[in-house]
């Protein structure tokens, strides 16, 4: 069987949720199937270390200008010249017009739904790549042989948005992973390596904030200027790869210009890194008002940091009662539980081992096993 996958982005330095996926998704299946053969499709970039080609994998360099054309039409092209039996597009979007037998990973639906968190903020960059979506996604489920999503909570949404009958059952949810490499960390030399590199501080809450409205941003800062109006623990606010100038905006419109004065800005971090500021943060924010998944949650539960997350969407089904719940679209229930958190040294403990039970029911292996049974069905 020859397998064809999207991997336009993998390359890229500064990679991100989607990326991070596709990649696992194709370094499991190098290490469980050495019969097919798989073509994955890139677009040259400057991270060469992070997938190695093998006998039965081989990476194949595309040109073709911005996404959607590199999609639209050097993709397929490729696909059907390397023979390919099956597509798999991995980040939401494929191409419209293909003959050969789709498969797409449609993460969410969120730029299709009609909800206040998509009608203001985000990026230009953000505005252009959901238009992009609500134009090709629609067509490109109409011909997909199989849709993977990443849970039963975004299979329902997408089941009742596209009107899918009971008797369509090309629609699977297959869980996302944890990577091996998300545990405690108690090498003091690596703690200190990471804290100094990002100049982490003493007693910090971590927020993997973004400006796409659904991480609700200005929710988290609200919180926390209310937590350190509390009069309770010191405590600062440690948050990943946001621009200054977007954060002021917001710092603004909350009134409370000082709060940047707690609150460090790491840049981009490698995801290596990742479980050692787990390790040593007091509490992982994680409200957001919308999420397929929320690999993040599992990661922070494996390295034994307590999470809060939102009471909505995918977060109850994945944090499977290990992590506090709040209403996102509350920032008072934020700055209660993280109080909770902080100071209730029963329920801290409580937390911290559900979580760790709780994220080991989640692999990369497992969904990269359940993956080629789909390309194994559909050939």
């Amino acid at each position: 069987m020859k397998i064809g996958i999207e991997g336009q982005r993998l390359f890229r330095m500064k990679k991100h949720g989607m990326d991070m996926v596709a990649l696992e998704l194709i370094k499991n299946l190098q290490e469980i199937d050495h019969e097919n053969e798989y073509f994955i499709f890139i677009k040259p970039d400057e991270d060469k270390s992070c997938l190695k080609e093998t006998a039965n994998f081989h990476l194949i360099e595309l040109s073709g200008g911005p996404y959607p054309s590199w999609e639209q039409f050097a993709l397929p092209r490729a696909a059907k010249k390397y023979g390919c039996e099956i597509l798999h597009c991995t980040s939401n979007t494929a191409p419209i017009s293909t003959t050969i037998p789709l498969v797409i990973t449609l993460h969410d639906i969120i730029y299709l739904e009609s909800v206040s968190i998509l009608k203001k903020g985000g990026t230009w960059y953000q505005k252009l790549g959901n238009m992009y979506r609500r134009y090709v996604v629609p067509k490109v489920v109409k011909n997909s042989k199989k849709i993977i999503t990443v849970s039963n909570f975004e299979k329902n949404r997408i089941k009742g948005f596209f009107g899918f009958p009971e008797s369509d059952k090309r629609l699977i949810a297959v869980y996302n992973g944890v990577g091996d490499y998300f545990k405690p960390i108690l090498d003091t030399i690596e703690l200190k390596r990471v804290k100094d590199k990002y100049h982490l501080p003493h007693k910090f809450a971590f927020f993997l904030g973004n400006t796409d409205p659904k991480k609700n941003t200005k929710g988290v800062l609200k919180a926390f200027s209310d937590y350190l109006k509390s009069g309770n623990e010191p405590l600062e606010l440690v948050m990943l790869d946001y621009e200054k100038s977007a954060l002021n905006s917001l710092l603004y419109e909350i009134g409370d210009n000082e709060l940047m004065n707690h609150i460090h800005l790491t840049g981009y971090v490698v995801n290596t890194d990742l479980p050692a500021i787990y390790s040593q943060c007091t509490v992982f924010l994680y409200p957001s008002l919308r999420e397929s998944f929320g690999i993040p949650m599992l990661e922070a539960m494996r390295c034994g940091c307590p999470v809060i997350t939102s009471d909505t969407s995918s977060m109850p089904e994945v944090s499977g009662g290990a992590a506090l719940l709040i209403d996102p679209y509350k920032p008072l229930e934020i700055t209660a539980a993280m109080i909770s958190v902080i100071t209730d040294n029963a329920l801290r403990k409580e937390l911290i081992e559900k979580g760790i039970i709780q994220s080991a029911k989640f692999s990369w292996r497992a969904m990269a096993h359940e993956v080629l049974n789909i390309y194994k069905e559909i050939v």
